[in-house]
This record gives structure tokens, sequence and C-alpha cells, in this order.
């Protein structure tokens, strides 16, 4: 597995913290979480690959070894459509770690109610099997997290 880098900026949480069962109990799989600067800014890509999925909320990149890595945008914001969202890459799309892929804004998904955190996981991976050392450390778009 390369080096997974962090989307956005912000400080690193572990997923247990995220407000969101399905991933607090890592069902889709292992990783860490991102409490976001609330600054509008832009999600690259946390690794390189293929844009598997590639929806406003969420984006999945497929690694050349076969891995998922899942970024979402926020808990619960499938429900805002698309809105405040804005697509800079298309599916299918190959993307080099660090490229952007979406536009948006942590503060207006806060404001809408909704949480503004992002998981960074690997998909059907066991529960634990991601390293959480930067959980707790402050990180820039690029930096590593695992």
């Amino acid at each position: 597995m390369p080096d997974v880098v962090a989307p956005v900026p912000g400080r690193v949480v572990g997923l247990a913290d995220v407000p969101d069962p399905v991933f607090a109990q890592q069902v889709v799989g292992s990783g860490v979480a991102i409490d976001p600067d609330r600054a509008p800014g832009t999600a690259v890509a946390p690794v390189a690959g293929r844009l598997l999925k590639l929806h406003p909320h969420a984006f999945i990149v497929l690694t050349a070894s076969g891995k998922g890595v899942l970024v979402h945008l926020g808990i619960d914001t499938v429900q805002l459509d698309g809105k405040g969202f804005d697509l800079l890459a298309s599916e299918g799309d190959e993307v080099a770690a660090g490229d952007p892929v979406v536009r948006w804004d942590p503060a207006a998904v806060e404001t809408s109610g909704r949480s503004p955190i992002v998981p960074v996981v690997v998909m059907d991976t066991a529960a634990d099997t991601v390293s959480t050392s930067v959980v707790g450390s402050s990180v820039d778009v690029g930096d590593r997290l695992f």
C-alpha cells in the first residue's frame, strides 16, 4: 500500500470519534479521520490511482495494487445533493496523490447541521489495520497520514 496523504488540512482523529456508526465501527475499512479547518478549500487525492467513484461528497481512488481509498467529505453530506461541492475531476480519471478532486466548504457543511469530519479509509480492510500514529496531530494537505 502506498503512503496515504491528507486530502484536507485539519486535526487527525480516530475513526471511533466519527459521528457515524459505519465509520466509527470501521465497517467499510480501517483508517483515520480529519476534523477539517473550516475555510473553503480543495480536497485532493490521498493516493495515486483511478477515480473509481466520484460523488460531490465522497470519492474512492483505486490504487495500482487494487486497494480503494475512500475520502468522505463530512457526515450525512449526501443529503446536500451536491450543494456546496464543486467537482474538479471526473470519475475514471487517473490522479496523482495531491491532485485536486473536489472544492468544498467545511463551515457550510457545519452550518447545515452536519459534521464536516472527513474519514479517510482503506476499503475492505480489517479494523485497526492502519497505523493511527498521527491521531491528535495537525496535518496540511499532502502530509502523510499512514
